[in-house]
């Protein structure tokens, strides 16, 4: 077997890590404590959302709820708005595969997407609340800022739900305004979040 030897040219051109690295920054953390919401509003609490950055990203992990069977969903705001219900169009599919390896599927979950609807989205569908059971995954969020085009986003929940399945919800869509996004809740579909680590990154631009 030969030897394979690289210079550093070819190391570095294949992945520049630090670049990497210094593009995305921390914003915020909130750790959950039996809270019915999980609020980033831009301005309060030295939270960002806004031209800053042209990406944000939302990771939440080991999201535990008071409630079998509930989703963990999100909404916006628009600058100056109220209310977390602004338009949206969304499209959801599933993957999911249960602990005896008996049961598989793939589908498009039509019961979770909304078309020019004002609900929480699902991003987490059925999660569990045994002591064991927790959901975490990510939401991106892109150009909340920009007036003139509307407000794209996509996430991917990861679950251990109430029937002992592993489920990863698809997530993606858009804000339908030209408004602002500048405020993002998090909630359970019903109970509370007893407890979770939610961080928002903003991303620079390349």
């Amino acid at each position: 077997m030969g030897l394979v030897k690289y210079n550093n040219l070819s190391i570095s051109s294949i992945s520049d890590v630090s670049a990497i690295d210094g593009s995305m920054v921390l914003i915020k953390t909130i750790t959950a404590s039996s809270d019915s919401t999980i609020d980033f509003v831009d301005g309060t609490d030295d939270v960002v959302l806004d031209n800053t950055y042209p990406i944000y990203l939302f990771k939440f992990m080991s999201v535990h709820g008071s409630i079998d069977f509930r989703h963990l969903t999100f909404q916006g705001n628009v600058a100056g708005g109220s209310g977390y219900n602004e338009t949206m169009t969304s499209s959801t599919f599933y993957a999911q595969h249960d602990e005896a390896g008996t049961s598989a599927s793939l589908a498009y979950e039509a019961d979770y997407d909304q078309a020019q609807g004002t609900a929480f989205q699902a991003i987490v569908q059925g999660a569990g609340a045994d002591n064991d059971q927790a959901s975490s995954g990510e939401l991106w969020l892109f150009n909340p800022s920009s007036t003139t085009f509307v407000t794209h986003f996509f996430a991917i929940g990861n679950c251990s739900t109430d029937d002992n399945k592993i489920r990863s919800l698809h997530t993606s869509g858009y804000f339908n305004l030209t408004g602002a996004i500048d405020e993002i809740q998090f909630k359970m579909s019903g109970g509370n979040i007893d407890a979770g680590t939610f961080k928002l990154y903003g991303i620079k631009d390349s």
